[in-house]
């Protein structure tokens, strides 16, 4: 035979890539089928045995069965080089444990190839279109090409993907790649096998699905499995955990900053900016000097504004490079927490102290301990119990007449907020009223109101914010109610019993020590929340069994490295999916709001690592205007255009005059966020943000106007139905209307459907404050600011019921006839009348 008298020198000539080896084979011999595993190297292999597995090929493909295995042992080269973990998940064969993930990764498309030369056709003829269907046809339904695909990650959904990818650059390119052209002409003439296809399918499936190339270093990049060896200069000091454990008002976090103030340097990390704040204060007043860093704010202890050696911080801003002799991690319990818990892990495991001291529920004692164990560092505890008496009343508050001085009502929506506070104000109290959405500023303001014996206001009406963050002398604490909005593991909102956890949290607010209501009390508004109450206060919290984590930034950056046509949302949906975390200790944060800013900003060009910190952005999602503004900062930051003063005043329309309506206070409220993000985005970007200062003075503007709207927030309630807002922005139109129709295009309006456009010709309709009855009556029969206030939860039925009852009682006081007209000059409300 032929074979026997080709010598190494000729094979040697014959190893070129893909099917023009083959072609030059068969000039030699036409009837011989060369199989794609013939690419290898065939010098190396006795004539002999190849002639054999030719001749093996052939019969193969003349009885229609399937090639067996390569008898030489050939690793042919469409092999995947990296295997995939076996398991249940995506692709067929991921790791297992996690679900389905292949719908994760996109398809890159490929481009069609518009060659003016065609070689394959000149060494092989032309081919027709509906040939080439009909061999792609068989080779996507040949059940042997299905069980290589599997064996190489490609489960069904990246199968049938990269079957259409592949079809279409078959069938719209003008001229195919060689190999490919001579293998499928070889199909047609019945020289040639339907695997023959293979190596080139795969190939453009790792063209299309670059992870199938990259897993095992995505697997790597994304192993949390243990998150205490990321911090080496922690494990290099022999570091002491000490736990202050115990209830609210125990004093355990006073002996933590005890311990801060006497040492030579210290970091304290708290949960919010009014705690950082508090132990700024607190320790430059006793002559400790302390700096202050929060997310946007910068402030020197020293006044020639050098670095003092101790430092108060929000958690997130904590620095684990900088060494300090004491550490304080301030309601570790916070561990646990779905979106932030991961900021607590950090300030645990990374900071370089060599004493930390953790303050908290002693709920969280188990996995710090285990935490510590795995960190090869022990814990000491150290128990505290409450200082003063908290008693459960034996009934219910039943009615708010029944309220006294140093009460706090707690309610848990703005809607609840506001009707309590209506209706406390009718039986003739002052009411200052704390919610979270309120500026620091004012929130101490009416803490300071609330807490001064000499000053007339004695009722407190708050949300949960009361919780931690600020100094209270309450009497009792009543829950208006014990359901509040939750997000559940998976990320949704599910209306819950407030937890065991956040029920002695608030119950213990009241009683503080070395105030003047040293004895505390609790109740419920309602007679059949009581038995609940008391069975939330009569149990402990469970233990917390797991601590947050969350990719950094050098970790996405790497996955765009492997998957640079990715989105960033994109890329966090796979790394959450793929990343390996010992479930026994920890749990991966919900990125929900990080994906909701990478979404909206994913338009804009921008490089990876500015659009990760832009996505870090401390945004309410929910605030329209605020996400509209966001939008804007990017677009300047993008086109690299500074976002001076000026331009951020014509942006929110200052300034702005002392709110009169509900509406009129909750843009301010929105505006203080988007002057808190001006400042957060110029400590990042500080050439594109350069005039914080100037920002951090209109913010202060701001919050007395905010002050001025709180205490008066009963007359916004009874403006709001009767005045239209007037520094309803644009910008929140715009957003309003984009993200409708968004929703409407899927299928989900999730916004209200009125826009403040229709306030403004409202507005212009009837620019008094005083309305003309008639149209008083249409505004109260729900209209559009009546239904904008239901669906943002500011009003709610029964306050809407006795807004009407009052226009109506003040129509026939100001004697208005019923075509609107007034009989005669408007009379003053009388001493005490409301």
């Amino acid at each position: 035979m032929l074979t026997d008298k080709i010598d190494r020198s000729m094979w040697c000539k014959l190893w070129v890539p893909g099917a023009a080896a083959r072609w030059c084979v068969r000039r030699l011999r036409p009837e011989w089928h060369v199989a794609p595993s013939l690419v290898a190297p065939l010098w190396c292999v006795a004539p002999s045995h190849v002639a054999h597995l030719w001749a093996t090929q052939r019969d193969a493909h003349r009885q229609e069965i399937a090639p067996p295995r390569n008898p030489l042992g050939f690793v042919c080269t469409w092999r995947l080089k990296h295997r995939h973990r076996g398991g249940s998940g995506g692709g067929g064969s991921w790791r297992g444990g996690k679900d389905d993930i292949s719908h994760l990764f996109i398809p890159v498309p490929v481009k069609a190839r518009q060659d003016e030369i065609n070689v394959g056709e000149e060494m092989a003829g032309p081919l027709k279109k509906e040939d080439i269907l009909r061999i792609l046809n068989r080779f996507y339904t040949n059940e042997t090409v299905k069980e290589l695909a599997r064996e190489n990650g490609l489960d069904n959904y990246l199968y049938q993907q990269t079957f259409i990818s592949f079809r279409k650059f078959c069938l719209e390119s003008e001229s195919l790649p060689v190999d490919l052209h001579i293998i499928i002409s070889d199909i047609i003439q019945g020289a040639g096998h339907i695997h023959d296809i293979y190596p080139t399918f795969l190939k453009h499936a790792q063209k299309i699905f670059p992870h199938l190339i990259c897993m095992d270093d995505l697997y790597k990049i994304s192993d949390l499995s243990n998150p205490p060896n990321w911090y080496t200069e922690a494990r290099a000091l022999n570091r002491k955990i000490i736990f202050h454990a115990g209830p609210t008002n125990s004093g355990k976090t006073y002996h933590a900053m005890e311990r801060f103030l006497n040492a030579e340097s210290g970091v304290y990390c708290g949960p919010l900016k009014l705690l950082a704040s508090e132990v700024f204060n607190k320790s430059n007043s006793r002559g400790t000097p302390c700096d202050l860093v929060t997310g946007e704010e910068r402030r020197f202890g020293n006044t020639d504004g050098c670095a003092a050696r101790h430092v108060a911080c929000t958690v997130e801003m904590t620095s684990v490079n900088d060494a300090f002799d004491v550490a304080v991690v301030d309601e570790i319990q916070m561990i646990r927490d779905p979106s932030r818990g991961w900021a607590w892990t950090r300030a645990l495991l990374g900071l370089n102290a060599k004493e930390v001291h953790v303050c908290g529920e002693s709920s969280a004692i188990g996995l710090i301990k285990e935490l510590a164990i795995a960190a090869g560092e022990e814990v000491e505890v150290r128990r505290y119990k409450r200082l003063t008496e908290l008693t459960v009343e034996d009934y219910a508050l039943q009615t708010l007449d029944n309220v006294h001085p140093g009460d706090c009502i707690v309610c848990f929506s703005k809607r609840d907020i506001h009707y309590v506070t209506r209706e406390i104000e009718r039986r003739g109290h002052e009411v200052a009223v704390i919610y979270g959405g309120l500026p620091p500023g004012t929130k101490l303001a009416q803490a300071h109101k609330f807490n001064d014996p000499k000053h007339p206001c004695k009722i407190l009406v708050a949300t949960d914010a009361i919780g931690m963050g600020l100094n209270l002398s309450i009497r009792r604490i009543i829950f208006y109610s014990l359901i509040r909005p939750m997000i559940n593991e998976k990320g949704e909102m599910e209306m819950e019993t407030i937890s065991v956890s956040s029920a002695l949290q608030i119950a213990g607010r009241a009683g503080r020590y070395g105030t003047q209501w040293e004895h505390g009390y609790v109740t419920s508004m309602k007679p059949e929340d009581h038995p609940t109450l008391c069975r939330l206060l009569s149990h402990v919290p469970d233990d917390i069994e797991q601590a947050g984590l969350h990719p950094t930034a050098d970790q996405i950056e790497l996955f765009a490295y492997h998957l640079p046509s990715y989105t960033l949302s994109n890329l966090i949906d796979v790394f959450v999916n793929l990343c390996t975390v010992d479930s026994s200790l920890y749990f991966m944060c919900l990125m929900d709001d990080f994906k909701f800013l990478a979404d909206l900003i994913q338009h804009i060009p921008l490089p990876l690592r500015s659009r990760y910190v832009l996505c870090c952005s401390p945004i309410n999602k929910k605030m329209p205007f605020v996400c509209a503004m966001f939008l804007k900062f990017t677009r300047q930051l993008s086109q690299n255009e500074p976002a001076t003063l000026d331009w951020l005043c014509h942006q929110v329309k200052w300034p702005f005059s002392t709110p009169a309506t509900l509406l009129d206070l909750v843009h301010l409220e929105e505006v203080y966020d988007v002057f808190d993000l001006y400042l957060w985005l110029s400590y990042r970007f500080p050439d594109m943000f350069p005039e914080g200062e100037l920002v951090r003075d209109l913010q202060r503007e701001l919050d007395d106007l905010i002050q001025d709207g709180v205490t008066q927030i009963v007359r916004l309630l009874r403006n709001s139905d009767t005045r239209t807002s007037t520094t309803a922005a644009e910008t929140e139109d715009t957003f309003i209307m984009d993200q409708r129709k968004k929703s409407s295009s899927r299928g989900n309006p999730s916004l209200p459907l009125t826009s403040a456009e229709d306030l403004h010709q409202e507005t212009a309709a009837f620019p008094k404050a005083k309305f003309p009855a008639q149209y008083r009556r249409k505004s109260m029969s729900r209209g559009n600011l009546t239904e904008r206030l239901l669906a943002q939860g500011l009003l709610s039925p029964k306050m809407l019921a006795e807004l009407q009852r009052e226009w109506q009682q003040q129509g026939s006081e100001d004697g208005e006839n019923g075509d609107g007209s007034s009989s005669g000059r408007p009379r003053r409300n009388k001493p005490g009348k409301r």
